[in-house]
């Protein structure tokens, strides 16, 4: 099974997610946490099922969220290159390795 490993800017843009839910709704932000690891777990499970974003980047939706895990797909890894929300800056990731 892959790997799962996050840039450390989509790791952070995760907390800072969360936070804001909570902020807004308590227990909203561990809902959205719960939906970020269904998330993983799908795309560790079957990472070629989410169509090419990018170049070599897919992107796996979430259902409840306005966020995207934009991740690609290693040898042994997959490494999550941003937690990104879906309607604001697109693109801004991209410069990451």
């Amino acid at each position: 099974m892959y790997q799962i490993e996050f840039h450390i800017d989509a790791d952070e843009e995760m907390r800072a997610a969360s936070r804001y839910y909570e902020e807004r709704s308590r227990g909203l932000g561990d809902d959205f946490i719960d939906e970020i690891e269904q998330g993983l777990s799908r795309i560790q499970h079957f990472p070629m099922a989410w169509s090419i974003y990018e170049g070599e980047y897919r992107c796996y939706i979430l259902k409840r969220f306005p966020y995207g895990l934009i991740y690609r797909t290693e040898s042994e890894k997959i490494f999550i290159v941003a937690v990104a929300h879906l309607h604001r800056k697109p693109g801004y990731w991209k410069d990451r390795q």
